[in-house]
């Protein structure tokens, strides 16, 4: 029994301020980047004029540092008076306004992982309800400085909380990444029932090396958490570094093929303001984001690891469609790998039509039977959208299914 708020059905996209912009709080000497309700009045400008919100980017995620050093007079948290002089509802109204949505943070702890008045035990319920009042619509709920004892306790009654306010509000857990996220110390049954996303793993950084650090360890732990996540409930490997500093053209791609075919959130933390045309063709890539939003919302496993250093991955998709990404970790040249979709375990007899997700382009009718040949760049991708034209026969491979007013449309099992 998944948290039943009907919220995060297909997992949340938008952008968030931690890893390109941090702590940074000295709007003195960066005032263009410091955390402000400037940055967000920006930030929020560009995800509804620069064609990020209709591609489905609609959360804008206020992370640590925002808050005043102390709560006020009535215990209530409140936002830094001079780097948030309008407050935070009158951020939240500036976002919906512009058909956004507004996300904020907070922490278990004593203190914030950045210090700030943390959200005890005693705070939550009170905590809950100033969100909800300044028209917060997603929690990121953070575990610096709790305990284990405090994270059972606290991660369960914020989602009670937060249900309570009569909002609809999208939450986030930190609680497994504090707890190395796996079993038996972490029960991914009962996250599942109180959270809409957590994170699992180490903070993203903008590097090359941390990409591959959590695309190891979530492909490694496949068997434990692509089971746990599905429609409202999802295994969130971190923001989106396209656009910054760390990745190459070829990482930046693979970063985005990878999330995708995890069925990540796609939380951007880049500069919106200054984002290059490649890193933002990468990141509206309309078939890319169709395939990340897909409603079945299973997650993707890796199928095949080569001793060439070639891997690749299948994500299945609504009406008996799939991605495939090839990954090369190589570091020499494009390589050539050659297989065939009979030897990825698809149906021996079927049919399908390939589109590349990145070029576009349209291959008909490749039978699992023929070998095929992609080259893939160093640390690069290639991603395949398949659709089925024709399917085996046999009944235990297919279902026929009635579509309105499109006759017969045999589905795999």
């Amino acid at each position: 029994m998944a948290l039943e708020n009907g919220l995060a059905r297909t997992p949340p996209m938008g952008w968030m301020s931690w890893e390109r912009f941090r702590c940074d709080v000295d709007c003195e000497a960066d005032p263009r980047n410091c955390i402000s309700e400037q940055l967000f009045f920006e930030m929020a400008d560009r995800l509804a004029e620069d064609g990020w919100r209709e591609l489905g980017y609609e959360y804008i995620n206020i992370d640590d540092c925002w808050s005043a050093k102390q709560r006020d007079a009535a215990g209530q948290l409140a936002p830094d008076p001079k780097r948030f002089p309008s407050g935070i509802k009158a951020l939240a109204d500036y976002v919906h306004a512009r058909g956004l949505k507004l996300g904020i943070y907070a922490d278990l702890g004593v203190f914030t992982c950045g210090g700030y008045p943390g959200t005890m035990l005693e705070h939550v319920k009170q905590d809950a309800q100033t969100f909800a009042a300044w028209g917060v619509d997603m929690l990121k709920l953070d575990g610096c400085y709790s305990s284990t004892e405090e994270q059972e306790k606290g991660y369960p009654e914020m989602a009670r909380a937060l249900n309570a306010t009569g909002r609809p509000i999208v939450y986030s857990c930190s609680w497994p990444a504090y707890q190395g996220g796996l079993p038996p110390k972490v029960n991914y049954t009962i996250l599942a029932e109180i959270c809409n996303l957590w994170r699992n793993y180490d903070d993203i950084q903008d590097s090359w090396t941390s990409v591959l650090s959590i695309v190891d360890w979530f492909f490694t732990n496949q068997d434990v958490l692509q089971p746990a996540a599905g429609p409202g409930h999802w295994n969130d490997p971190d923001m989106l570094i396209v656009g910054n500093f760390g990745l190459s053209y070829e990482q930046s791609r693979s970063q985005m093929a990878l999330w995708t075919v995890m069925a990540a959130p796609l939380l951007m933390s880049t500069d919106l303001r200054t984002i290059s045309p490649s890193a933002k063709e990468i990141l509206q890539n309309r078939l890319m984001i169709q395939i990340n939003q897909d409603p079945l919302g299973i997650q993707g496993r890796r199928i095949v690891k080569e001793k060439s250093h070639i891997e690749v991955f299948l994500r299945p998709l609504s009406q008996a469609a799939s991605a495939l990404v090839f990954f090369s970790r190589r570091t020499d040249m494009p390589f050539r790998y050659t297989t065939s979709l009979a030897n990825l375990h698809f149906p021996e007899d079927a049919v399908y039509e390939v589109q590349d997700v990145y070029v576009g382009k349209i291959v008909g009718a490749l039978k699992a039977a023929d070998n095929f040949t992609v080259v893939i760049n160093p640390s690069g991708v290639v991603m395949w959208y398949l659709r089925p034209v024709a399917l085996p026969l046999q009944p235990w491979h297919v279902v026929r299914q009635q579509a309105p007013g499109k006759g017969f449309h045999p589905a795999l099992l």
